[in-house]
């Protein structure tokens, strides 16, 4: 059995599952763990939780400790350095004329390898570039195209709800999300009101999408005629945080009722 914690390497990557042994690192604080080559830093995105041997193919990499002065100062410096590197690659990106826009750069913790992100509508020969990077710089050169949910990820923002970007704080992954989640949520169709920055799909109408259609369930559809305390009437909408329902009986009047109090007549049929 290992003790693991969530750890997004650097400041751009996916969470990772590290093995941190017994020792406590808070949601928040960075730490060192062991990369593929060498040693990365990352942020701690989880609580600590236990995975058995069977459940992984391999044995997770170690959290070798939280971070030291001289760690802060070394990640510090990085990125300095990161934001010159931007400005010399995107001076060569322009010489080459790339068809390309880079948005970040960023040292591995022990400045062997410098990561290039940027996004393009299709592919893009870049190995001049690299040989171009890698002369300048004396380190490994990684290019990495990525999509624009990873961009909005990178970069940060405020979303719609007012709050910062879920994808640049705590989402782990991105899923896949389409519009009938949007139907489902009885949101307005409107592309601007259920995209995110990003110019996709808000991410929120994957993970709470779940919620939406737990508290679907036994809800009465719009049109159906249902037996309320106030007597018989349509169903004219519905509103499923609130749990109740728009009723609208004989006489004109619309009424908000809870749907525990509404049950359907035998042998009425919703309205088609």
């Amino acid at each position: 059995m290992f003790r693991v914690v969530g750890v997004r390497l650097r400041e751009s990557g996916r969470i990772q599952y590290f093995n941190c042994g017994a020792a406590a690192y808070p949601v928040g604080e960075y730490v060192i763990v062991e990369a593929e080559r060498g040693e990365d830093y990352g942020l701690v995105m989880t609580e600590p939780e236990k995975i058995l041997e069977v459940e992984i193919e391999q044995p997770p990499r170690k959290v070798v400790r939280g971070l030291t002065p001289a760690d802060e100062e070394r990640i510090a410096a990085n990125r300095r350095e990161g934001r010159a590197a931007m400005e010399i690659c995107d001076a060569k990106i322009a010489e080459r004329k790339l068809p390309m826009k880079l948005i970040d750069a960023e040292f591995s913790f022990d400045r062997s390898k410098i990561i290039f992100y940027f996004t393009a509508d299709g592919r893009v020969d870049f190995r001049e570039l690299v040989r171009d990077l890698a002369s300048h710089f004396k380190a490994r050169i990684e290019l990495r195209q990525i999509g624009v949910r990873d961009e909005a990820r990178m970069l940060g923002g405020i979303g719609c709800c007012g709050r910062q970007l879920c994808c640049a704080t705590f989402l782990k992954d991105f899923e896949a999300v389409n519009i009938r989640m949007a139907k489902e949520q009885r949101l307005p169709l409107n592309p601007s009101k259920i995209s995110g920055l990003c110019g996709r799909l808000l991410c929120c109408l994957r993970y709470e999408f779940d919620t939406y259609k737990e508290l679907q369930r036994g809800m009465p559809r719009e049109g159906t005629i249902v037996s309320t305390p106030l007597g018989e009437g349509r169903v004219r909408d519905v509103n499923l945080l609130s749990q109740s329902v728009g009723v609208e009986f004989e006489n004109g009047r619309v009424a908000q009722v809870e749907a525990k109090d509404v049950s359907r007549p035998k042998g009425k049929r919703p309205k088609t």
